[in-house]
């Protein structure tokens, strides 16, 4: 017997909800993203790096 490809982590699913939750994956890992826009970078990184900035910041600064 193989190991099965989807696993119940918590609960207990019947094998029609097992069915449906694959069927559902399997759908969308088949469709184009056919009007999918393409993904831009962004311009300035969403962190900071820690060594870059100064020592210190007053408690009451916006920066």
């Amino acid at each position: 017997m193989s190991t099965p490809d989807i696993r119940v982590e918590k609960g207990h699913a019947e094998p029609e909800e097992v069915a449906a939750i694959t069927a559902i994956l399997l759908a969308r890992a088949a469709a184009a993203p056919s009007d999918a826009q393409t993904h831009r970078g962004r311009a300035k990184a969403g962190w900071r790096r820690l060594e870059r900035e100064p020592g210190f910041r007053a408690p009451h600064s916006w920066h």
